[in-house]
């Protein structure tokens, strides 16, 4: 029987009666851009962040689009961020004209190895983009630390990382800025295109409003004083995500049982010599608080395991098979094969399983039959 690696429908139905009402309100009112929907969802997502401001924009790209943006990010600038993430990371820098200057992984967490950003520091730091990778969150504390000692801003891209925390604390409210995407995938999606951008500065709050309406002067409509973008998000996705937000604690919490349900059929199928040299698991990394956006293996028999997994019908991914460094388009950079190993193995060798919160437990068990088996059938254990 197939094993889907997200069912959409399941959440999404189980909402329509509160959606459909949703969606009548904003057409009744015909404000379908900036109405009220988009207010009560900034104020309601603030309060959960528990920041001062929050702002919905039209993709988690412009968030991080209009985050750079609004600490000067320009032509020539530098801005230290990972290999091993979505294109969208390093191709707003790019989009800017600045330089992506990357920074190895943690081979454990598959976030940015806070240790090595010093090396990569210079005069034309701009910031540091760290991304809270498959919803764990980074190293905040050792960020904010050369935050401080630099006076580089810190923007986290939390993109996969809603309702991840680090030191009790929600991702998006201890950097500079919080860049957060509402794709369908995500853990809180739409039904489209959405994005927020978090803070707890006036002035970048301030900055960022305007950008996101072309640049528009604050209270003088059509005179600009910069040059921002058409970045607002839609009435009717703020409206479907304020349906959702509420369930979002309970989801997560879901996903955190099927990971728990993972740990437990693999440790009962997998012979324990197997573990941190064949097969490894995600670990929460404390003080983190993982919200497993991605459930990734490591596995050294990734490829022949995504083989038989398409000839059964189970729905796994990789997320990512080409590391940053080595895609076509930032050649220029002058980067190679070898340059960030432990974003090299991960891409070889990483694979992501179904986790979404009504997964059932049923097909959890499938997946993890298909790795005991394609393990041993690979002199994996």
């Amino acid at each position: 029987m197939a094993v889907p690696l997200l069912n959409l429908a399941l959440q999404n139905n189980s909402l329509k009666h509160e959606i459909d009402i949703a969606i009548e309100r904003v057409c009744s009112s015909q404000q379908f851009i900036l109405g009220p929907d988009v207010k009560e969802f900034e104020s309601e997502a603030s309060q959960y962040l528990g920041t001062k401001y929050a702002l919905g924009v039209s993709s988690g790209t412009d968030a991080l689009l209009m985050a750079l943006m609004a600490v000067g990010v320009g032509h020539g600038d530098e801005v230290i961020t990972t290999p091993y993430s979505f294109f969208a990371t390093a191709g707003s820098i790019a989009r800017l004209g600045a330089i992506p200057k990357f920074v190895d992984i943690d081979p454990v967490t598959f976030n940015i190895d806070v240790e090595k950003i010093p090396a990569v520091i210079s005069t034309k730091t701009k910031a540091i983009l760290p991304v809270h990778l498959f919803g764990q969150a980074a190293d905040m504390a050792k960020l904010l630390d050369l935050s401080a000692n630099y006076n580089i801003p810190v923007i986290e891209d939390a993109a996969q990382a809603i309702g991840s925390k680090f030191n009790n604390k929600m991702v998006g409210n201890i950097g500079k800025m919080g860049c957060f995407s509402f794709f369908p995938s995500k853990n809180l999606g739409c039904f489209g295109d959405a994005g927020l951008v978090s803070t707890n500065d006036e002035e970048v709050y301030n900055s960022l409003v305007s950008i996101r309406n072309h640049g528009m002067t604050l209270n003088e409509r059509y005179k600009h004083q910069t040059v921002g973008g058409n970045f607002r998000i839609d009435t009717l996705q703020a409206a479907i995500l304020r349906v959702k937000l509420p369930h979002l604690d309970s989801w997560i919490e879901k996903r955190r049982d099927n990971a728990d349900y993972y740990r437990k059929l693999l440790h009962e199928v997998v012979p324990g010599s197997a573990f941190k040299e064949n097969l490894i698991l995600p670990e929460e990394i404390a003080p983190s608080f993982h919200t497993y956006n991605q459930f990734v293996i490591r596995i050294p028999f990734r490829d022949k395991f995504l083989e038989a997994a398409k000839s059964k019908e189970i729905g796994v991914m990789v997320y990512y098979p080409f590391p940053l460094h080595l895609q076509p388009c930032f050649k220029e950079l002058g980067l190679k094969e070898g340059d960030f190993p432990q974003s090299e193995n991960a891409a070889l060798q990483t694979v992501a399983l179904p986790i979404y919160p009504e997964a059932p437990k049923k097909d959890i068990e499938q997946v993890v039959e298909l790795i005991a088996a394609e393990g041993a059938k690979n002199g994996a254990w």
